[in-house]
């Protein structure tokens, strides 16, 4: 008898309706650690805002980050 079929484990799909993303989710969806993103935060690479004692980082300046990536000139290893 054939064994039941498993579905493949897929990435977690983001959720479009989220304005504001904790830090480790902006880092998820960078495939970042999620020290690495805080750092970006800290440096002020990725916006971010503070709700209350909270840090969460606004849905679209994950994509802002990453197209101001795109437009710096490359570095020399």
């Amino acid at each position: 008898m054939a064994e039941p079929r498993v579905p493949a484990s897929r990435p977690e799909q983001p959720d479009p309706a989220l304005v504001l993303l904790t830090v480790e989710e902006a880092a998820r969806r960078l495939r970042i650690g999620r020290t690495t993103c805080f750092r970006l935060v800290l440096a002020g690479e990725i916006e971010s805002v503070t709700v209350g004692r909270l840090r969460r980082v606004p849905a679209d300046a994950v994509p802002a980050y990453v197209a101001k990536l795109r437009h710096r000139p490359a570095q020399a290893a």
